[in-house]
């Protein structure tokens, strides 16, 4: 099994139970998937492999950064996926950015029905009420539907 499984996978969980639980990422998680995506980009393509974790890592930090100053997504969010684009490289994180849009609007999807039911059940609760998400388990399914052999 592919080293990059095994980080994704490590890290993937470890971040979304930080944010499932306290609604942060803590800046560790980030920093292990950027040293540890530097490794195995290394480990596979030598001396090489470094610009490809530090242009995926760039590019991983551009891709969601708009989002984060429209309010729209938190700076660990950021951090988490630029982390992701150590591991990936650029070409496979954009691949991963696209799996993560698509599993992060099933998830608002199911939050706003939640929302809808749980309104129309309860005449009392505050309608229209916003309602945030964790994203992190949406990039860590993207990361790992990216990593699934074609």
């Amino acid at each position: 099994m592919m080293p990059e499984f095994w980080v994704a996978g490590l890290v993937g969980t470890a971040a979304t139970v930080d944010d499932l639980r306290r609604r942060q990422i803590s800046n560790w998680i980030p920093i292990a998937a950027l040293i540890a995506g530097a490794a195995c980009q290394v480990y596979r393509h030598g001396w090489w492999g470094l610009w490809n974790a530090a242009l995926g890592a760039v590019c991983g930090f551009l891709v969601f950064i708009i989002f984060y100053w429209l309010g729209g997504m938190g700076g660990g969010d950021v951090k988490l996926m630029a982390g992701f684009g150590a591991l990936l490289g650029a070409k496979l994180l954009f691949e991963a950015a696209l799996w993560t849009a698509a599993v992060g609007g099933l998830f608002a999807a199911g939050v706003i029905a939640y929302g809808a039911i749980r309104n129309w059940v309860r005449s009392d609760a505050k309608a229209g009420a916003a309602r945030t998400i964790p994203y992190a388990p949406a990039i860590t399914l993207g990361v790992w539907l990216a990593l699934v052999p074609k």
